[in-house]
Formats: structure tokens, C-alpha cells, sequence
């Protein structure tokens, strides 16, 4: 019989787990819907993590903490931006460049920093604080507010159609006077930054961590929620609930040991990778992205 309690701390705790994705996503949204590409997520929360729990635990103080996080999320969006938006660069190798750096710098930082290796935790003080009465992060109220807010700007204002317009047609926005290389720009800042925050969660306050592969994928789950949200800010909402959902459920199937017996811990830690890949699979060709995203616009 199913056990009813069971079942609603697992969808609670799932609310939880979708923020760093659903953060992230919102970031690639608002970039791709004005044709640049970030696939550099991973790596963006991982350097956003570590300097988010670097400053939290120096100054004991999780909001110092946060704007460390989306500072280094909007500077990487600034070196990402100017190779793909005014050098005309490859964004896929950017990302990829900055994936990278990520994996081998933190690492380092890690041991130079805390003396430890792979693995810190900050003090208390550092940590993000629960809200009273209702005992959720600030943050995870901010997560949700945000998709809300793009989902009014991409759709219910002017600057939200002027970026659409840029990832749809570059060239016919540029006729009509629109910025192209400014929107586009302006838009990887946003992503990078809201990247950043995801990896700000992660390390202050859901995990309270910081390891060398602290996102764990979710920087990747987060593309294919970009997929599955067919680029609406709400629908992303929904799919990182999903994510989140699977992903609790596995660490429950983890402490049973009905499930351990039946399934090696090791495929039960694929559950949310590969049912969220399935879905996105069966996405395929229903999804519309914008016509222009991945492609360096060239003025002639």
C-alpha cells in the first residue's frame, strides 16, 4: 500500500531540488530566445558555487554570498557574450571552454582555499536561513517569482518581443532599428547570472556544500528542460519539477532495502538523468526553438 505521508515528503522535498535546475533554465531561455547558446551551465554553476560559499563562510553571510554567486555568473557571461555575440565565436566551444575550466579550477580552489580536497562544507552562519512560519528559503520564493516575471517580460512587454524578434530574425529586428548585438548580449548576462544563482543554491543553501562536481549534471538536465519547456519560463517550471521529483525519489529508493536489493545504488542514481532524457526524447520535433539560436549574426 502506498504510503500517503511518504509520497507528500517526497513531492515537498522535490519543490526544493528544482531550483538550482529551474534557475539555470530560466537563464538558457532568456538567452536562446535571442540566439545565443550557453552550454557552459555546468561549469557556470560550479565557479558560481565556489565563490558563493568563499564569501559566505569569509564574511558569515549567505547574501554576501549570493551576490558573489551571480558576480561570477554575470563575468562569465561577459567573456561568454563577447566571443559569442561581438567576436562571432563558436558558442558551443565557449561553453564547452568554460566547462572546462570549471572542473580543473575548483578542484584547485578547493585545496588552496580550505586545505581539504573535493570537499567543503561552510559554518552555519554562512548558510542561507529558512523563513519563519513557513520554513522555505528566500530563495526558493525568488525562483519561482523569476519565472513568473520572464515568462511577463518575454511575452507581455516590448524588451521581451525585441528578443524574441533577435533569436527569430537578426536581420529583420536590425531593419526595424532593434539593437540586435546589444539584446543579445544584454540576454547572455541575464542567463550567465541567473546560472550563477543556481550554483549559489546549491552551495548555500539546499546541499550547503561545496564539492568538485557539486551540479552533478544538472547543468546538462537544465539544457534539456529548455527542450522540454518548448522555451517558456512556466513550462520549465513543470519539467524541473519533474527532475526534482525523480531525483528525490531515487535517494528514498537509496535507503530502502527492498529497492537496494532489487537495484544497484548506482542505476538508481540514473533514474532522474535517464526518464528526464526519455521525455525530452519524446520531445523531439515537437519542440520549436528560435530559428536564429546558435548562430553568430554577421552584419553585411
Amino acid at each position: 500500500m502506498l504510503d500517503l505521508t511518504l509520497l507528500l515528503d517526497v513531492v515537498l522535498k522535490s519543490t526544493w531540488a528544482l531550483m538550482p535546475i529551474l534557475l539555470a533554465a530560466l537563464g538558457e531561455i532568456f538567452s536562446e530566445r535571442s540566439g545565443v547558446v550557453n552550454i557552459g551551465l555546468e561549469g557556470i554553476m560550479l565557479l558560481s558555487a565556489l565563490a558563493a560559499v568563499a564569501v559566505a563562510d569569509y564574511f558569515l553571510n549567505p547574501w554576501a554570498g549570493v551576490l558573489a554567486g551571480v558576480g561570477m555568473g554575470l563575468l562569465i557571461g561577459v567573456v561568454h557574450g563577447v566571443i559569442s555575440v561581438y567576436l562571432k565565436g563558436d558558442q558551443v566551444i565557449s561553453g564547452i571552454g568554460v566547462n572546462l575550466f570549471a572542473y580543473g579550477f575548483v578542484a584547485y580552489a578547493i585545496e588552496v582555499i580550505w586545505h581539504v580536497r573535493g570537499y567543503y562544507t561552510p559554518r552555519y552562519e554562512a548558510k542561507m536561513p529558512r523563513l519563519p512560519v513557513i520554513g522555505v528559503s528566500p530563495l526558493f520564493i525568488l525562483s519561482i517569482a523569476l519565472a513568473i516575471v520572464m515568462y511577463f517580460i518575454l511575452y507581455k512587454t516590448d524588451y521581451g518581443l525585441k528578443v524574441r524578434a533577435v533569436g527569430e530574425n537578426p536581420e529583420a529586428a536590425d531593419v526595424v532599428g532593434i539593437h540586435v548585438e546589444r539584446t543579445q548580449f544584454i540576454s547572455t548576462l541575464v542567463g550567465a547570472a541567473l546560472a550563477g544563482l543556481g550554483g549559489t543554491v546549491l552551495s548555500i543553501d539546499w546541499l550547503a556544500a561545496i564539492t568538485k562536481e557539486l551540479p552533478a549534471g544538472r547543468g546538462f538536465i537544465a539544457l534539456a528542460i529548455v527542450n522540454f519547456a518548448n522555451w517558456n519560463p512556466t513550462y520549465a517550471l513543470g519539467g524541473s519539477f519533474v527532475f526534482g521529483f525523480l531525483w528525490t525519489l531515487s535517494e528514498y529508493l537509496k535507503n530502502l532495502e527492498v529497492a537496494k536489493a532489487l537495484i544497484p545504488i548506482p542505476l538508481i542514481n540514473t533514474i532522474p538523468y535517464i526518464a528526464t532524457l526519455a521525455i525530452t526524447a519524446g520531445l523531439i520535433g515537437r519542440a520549436r526553438p528560435p530559428r536564429h539560436v546558435g548562430k553568430p549574426y554577421k552584419k553585411e
